[in-house]
């Protein structure tokens, strides 16, 4: 059974502040059980009493969804009825201040992983996850520090010295690379990498493959033998775009191939471009790796929970 609130009786006399995004989501997720894989709070280092993790878990998925950073997720949550009921805040509680939001988001270092595979297995008991076929693909998400100048070996930066230079195309980017592997039915994403922007994509690709697919589609970035081994030694179908290679170029029938298997492949595409336009990731929001960790995995479970919340409904 999940544990429900405690309320006092101004809350039961409020009539209102609905929300049915959330309530849904609030439905689909076994929250008792997610609980267990949040660090455990103590006492903070000023004297005030720690506030509950699961609460504070449920305001870091409300910054993904609003697009709002720590003092706007504090305001909102002094003014916004439907958030302080997903949360478990009473109308007489006082609102986590952003500092507080600060400290526990650098809590889950370390346990962050745990608690996004959690969320994606509830998801795949509702049948959210139906393995027809993984998208793998990556974009580069510029670091929230000031570009350093462009040196020889790339330059870096005394704020986020895990950020380097990288450059696709014409462009150069400074930041990092975000790796992910989505359902291609769902487009629920089921595993993510975040590295610096240089690692190549083909360094990645095989850590992707979660084994139980039909089928894995991506583009010629991750050509190499060991997600192609991965794919021979899991029976699953390959359905990665071919390269061309000095004195070879493409056959006809490949580039047929390659052309199908884009159609496929170009549906993650969108998965970036509403999580960079909707979820806050056109840049990131911290310095270090493994800070954006967190508030990247932060945000994929927020897109998960909402992409199966409007499914299952």
């Amino acid at each position: 059974m999940r544990k429900q609130p405690t309320m006092s009786l101004i809350d039961g006399l409020v009539v209102g502040g609905g929300n049915a995004r959330l309530e849904r989501i609030e439905a689909l997720i076994d929250w008792e059980s997610l609980e267990q894989t949040l660090p455990a709070r103590g006492n903070a280092s000023t004297g005030r009493p720690a506030y509950p993790a699961l609460m504070m878990l449920k305001i870091m998925l409300l910054q993904s969804w609003y697009g709002l950073g720590d003092p706007e997720m504090e305001e909102a949550l002094g003014d916004r009825l439907s958030f302080r009921r997903f949360v478990g805040l009473s109308l007489g509680e006082k609102v986590p201040d952003h500092s507080s939001l600060c400290r526990f988001r650098q809590s889950l270092q370390g346990y962050v992983e745990a608690v996004f595979a959690h969320v994606n297995q509830q998801l795949d008991s509702h049948g959210v996850i139906l393995r027809r076929g993984t998208l793998i693909d990556a974009t580069l998400i510029p670091s929230a520090a000031a570009e350093p100048p462009k040196q020889k070996g790339g330059g870096r930066s005394l704020v986020d010295p895990d950020a380097v230079w990288t450059k696709r195309g014409h462009k150069a980017t400074f930041g990092y690379k975000l790796h992910i592997a989505v359902d291609r039915d769902s487009h629920v994403i089921r595993a993510a990498r975040i590295t610096p922007a240089n690692l190549n994509e083909v360094c990645v690709g095989h850590e992707l493959v979660q084994g139980d697919e039909a089928a894995v589609w991506a583009d010629k970035g991750y050509v190499g033998p060991a997600l192609r081994e991965r794919l021979r030694a899991g029976g699953i179908k390959d359905r990665v775009q071919r390269r061309a290679a000095r004195g070879r170029p493409l056959k006809p029938r490949e580039i047929v191939r390659n052309r199908l298997i884009g159609y496929v492949r170009g549906r993650v595409e969108g998965v970036f471009g509403t999580l960079k336009r909707s979820y806050g990731l056109m840049r990131m929001r911290y310095c270090g790796l493994a800070r954006n960790t967190v508030g990247t995995l932060l945000t994929l479970m927020a897109w998960n929970m909402a992409r199966a919340a409007d499914q299952v409904a």
